[in-house]
């Protein structure tokens, strides 16, 4: 068997590429969670924050001008550091399909999660969603799904 040389085998992979490979587009949707139903299902010690607690929510979503309700979101947090970091497993219901959404919210600062799926018009989706607590008080939350 004939084995290329390094130019040879450069060459046969820049051909094999495309000549006009682009990023893949980026779909942006902005929204606001309202979040009035957020509850600890399930203590994980007697302290008022543990390892373990189990948070639940179903909450309302409304556009990025927080006017217009557009769909809900349901999902399930486990404490995994107490007063750092929850782990999250969440879906964003809207009138054309859903998107999940895994991955770590860090207390007190903003957080990105993995786009892992979706339904409908988001088949296939990938990517990822970005929180933002709009207060102190974290009784709403800004939410930014980067589609790709």
């Amino acid at each position: 068997m004939r084995s290329l040389t390094l130019p040879a085998a450069v060459l046969a992979l820049a051909l094999a590429l495309p000549a006009n490979a682009a990023a893949p587009a980026v779909r942006q949707i902005d929204l606001v969670e309202r979040a009035t139903t957020d509850t600890i299902s399930l203590h994980g010690g007697t302290a008022a924050d543990n390892v373990g607690d189990v948070a639940t929510f179903t909450n309302e979503i409304f556009d990025a001008a927080n006017v217009t309700k557009v769909g809900s979101n349901q999902g399930i947090c486990v404490r995994m550091v107490v007063g750092k970091a929850l782990e999250c497993h969440l879906t964003l219901m809207l009138a054309d399909g859903q998107i999940m959404v895994a991955g770590p919210v860090l207390d007190g600062v903003d957080s990105a999660l993995a786009i892992v799926g979706g339904t409908g018009a988001y088949v296939g989706a990938r990517g990822e969603m970005l929180i933002h607590a709009r207060d102190a008080k974290a009784s709403a939350y800004d939410f930014h799904y980067r589609l790709m």
